[in-house]
């Protein structure tokens, strides 16, 4: 019999499966803190539950951490980390250090729907949604764990795609029951799906980052499919009737491509649509991936680029690019492991 999981239970559902089990209340707290804080790997590690619930926990329940598979390791300190699914598939978690931090950038879902022409991962197709647990255990099972300071949503897939799964991510990071932690330590990536990004920003403190790339509607279109559906002017629509101005923050992800939105017309028009938003704009590389015809900007457009908009009233920085050299962009070394687990069938 296949026994579920426990890692990725809220504690409400943790409160459930105690009570249908018949056991005392309190053992729903004791389990929070065995599988969140104290990250166990096991049930019969769970010394302070009595021995008998321990037996009736393990009929038809498992911790269920999984290691990663496999890990690449950058020359400049970034580890790429391979997850197996549950379903067999491949999810791609990656980890970075820094002086004052160290970030883990975590995965929603196998392949995305979304489509867009930049991203390996969206040449995956979509496979699978990931399960709460799924999200978590990348959190949980990776070497460095107890180092980790922030989470980034900016993974594969798309967070607001799986908006359930990664909502109740959430709740087990920020609430006491769980890691406790700060919303003011997590990120959550989106292209925009405004159902999801409403419900997220209802029902969260964490910060929010939206994939932009283009002010322009026909640009970003070539580049997003999601513009069609989700238009940016819609979306900055919704954004501004939230307040930005105090810890919670909202940012701008702009990959800037040679030639397609980097010009000064670009940048223009970039101060006028953000304009009155608190925000950053953070600008990245390109890193190039298989049969996709973009080059990234110059260095020195990217300095250009981020002066005018700083100068005018928009902060921007250029991100460092990590991992370059291990292909740390999210689903190049699942897409790699996906054909071999295919040409051997």
């Amino acid at each position: 019999m296949n026994k579920t999981a426990l890692v990725g239970k809220t504690y409400e559902e943790l409160k459930t499966i105690v009570s249908e089990l018949g056991m005392p209340a309190f053992t729903a707290k004791q389990l929070g803190e065995w599988i969140y804080k104290k990250r166990t790997f096991t049930i019969a590690e769970m010394t302070n539950i009595s021995a008998k619930n321990r037996e009736l926990l393990q009929e038809q329940y498992e911790v269920g951490r999984t290691l990663p598979v496999q890990a690449q390791a950058s020359t400049d300190g970034t580890i790429k980390y391979l997850f197996k699914t549950e379903g067999g598939h491949f999810i791609e978690a990656v980890y970075i250090p820094e002086e004052d931090r160290a970030t883990l950038c975590v995965s929603s879902q196998v392949g995305c729907k979304m489509g867009c022409v930049f991203c390996m991962t969206g040449k995956q197709g979509f496979i699978a949604q990931l399960t709460t647990g799924e999200i978590m255990n990348q959190i949980m099972s990776i070497p460095e764990a107890e180092k980790l300071t922030n989470i980034v949503f900016m993974g594969m897939g798309e967070p607001f795609d799986n908006t359930l799964a990664m909502l109740r991510s959430l709740d087990i990071l920020t609430a006491d029951y769980g890691y406790a932690w700060s919303p003011r330590r997590i990120t959550v990536s989106s292209i925009g799906l405004i159902p999801g990004m409403k419900v997220f920003l209802e029902k969260t403190n964490c910060h929010l980052a939206i994939s932009l790339h283009s002010p322009f509607t026909q640009d970003r279109l070539l580049l997003m499919p999601i513009e069609k559906t989700y238009p940016i002017s819609k979306v900055l629509e919704e954004l501004r009737k939230y307040d930005f101005s105090k810890q919670r923050r909202v940012s701008f992800e702009y990959i800037l491509f040679d030639g397609i939105n980097d010009t000064m017309r670009h940048a223009v028009e970039l101060v006028k649509i953000l304009k009155g938003i608190d925000c950053r704009v953070n600008l990245i590389r390109f890193h190039a991936i298989p049969g996709v015809d973009l080059k990234s900007s110059s260095p020195e457009k990217m300095t250009f680029f981020r002066d005018y908009l700083t100068s005018n009233g928009v902060t921007s920085t250029i991100r460092r690019s990590r991992g370059e050299d291990i292909f740390a962009a999210c689903g190049m070394l699942s897409t790699l492991e996906k054909e071999k687990s295919e040409s051997k069938n």
